[in-house]
């Protein structure tokens, strides 16, 4: 078998709130992910789902245990290696957007490409190329206030795929969008793995988590099963 794509060990993530009260997140979380595979997280409010995937995504850092890309430990990575690894492997879906309010939805596409060597031309042809891909194309112009929040998550998941990640991680990709942008975002998903990539899926809708290949159920910060 393959060594995987993404390994975390023995994962803890602990708050300290008013003054001594220690809050535990998360609790010795283990898993892989293989390339090219889906991993759905799944579990009730508050159960450490949100949290593993921010670990995992190179967006927090853990109290102890250790996070893998491709067999380099990024858990112990500096500022700069974290910035690098999200930039060129992973593209991230926020629950609530994360758009630019000020910015179109073309130029909030071509935003994470600015840091590339491609001219503002370039950026922008890959961008209004994914746009059409997610049916947007027309909206190309529209700021977020002007979209619905179908629209408005179609965008970010334009973003998060316009640098060619290898893993895409998601945060409730569906929670705030009506079932056709829902069921749009699901073929999304199937095209990114059948070219080869991975995805990690926090999600509580049923049709998300069974179309994963491996499923993990969380509670109270602990991966249960």
């Amino acid at each position: 078998m393959t060594a995987p794509l993404l390994q975390a060990r023995h994962l803890s993530k602990s708050y300290v709130l008013g003054g001594n009260h220690k809050v535990h997140a998360l609790r010795d979380a283990s898993m892989e992910l293989q390339q090219g595979s889906w991993l759905a997280i799944t579990g009730p409010s508050g159960s450490g789902k949100s949290t593993l995937l921010a670990l995992l995504a190179g967006l927090d850092r853990p109290t102890s245990g250790e996070v893998f890309l491709d067999g380099t430990n990024i858990s112990q990575a500096n500022d700069v290696r974290l910035a690098r690894y999200r930039k060129e492997k992973i593209g991230i879906i926020f629950q609530e957007y994360q758009l630019f309010e000020e910015l179109s939805s073309l130029e909030n596409v071509a935003m994470p490409l600015v840091v590339t060597a491609m001219t503002a031309k370039q950026r922008h042809a890959k961008a209004q190329a994914l746009l059409e891909t997610v049916g947007m194309a027309e909206r190309a112009t529209h700021l977020p206030r002007q979209l619905s929040g179908g629209e408005r998550q179609r965008v970010a998941v334009a973003r998060a795929l316009v640098h060619d990640p290898e893993i895409i991680f998601a945060d409730e990709p569906t929670s705030n969008i009506d079932q056709k942008a829902a069921d749009l975002v699901m073929d999304l998903f199937h095209s990114f793995k059948q070219s080869g990539k991975s995805l990690i899926v926090v999600s509580h809708s049923k049709q998300l988590s069974m179309a994963a290949d491996t499923r993990i159920q969380m509670e109270t910060g602990r991966i249960v099963q």
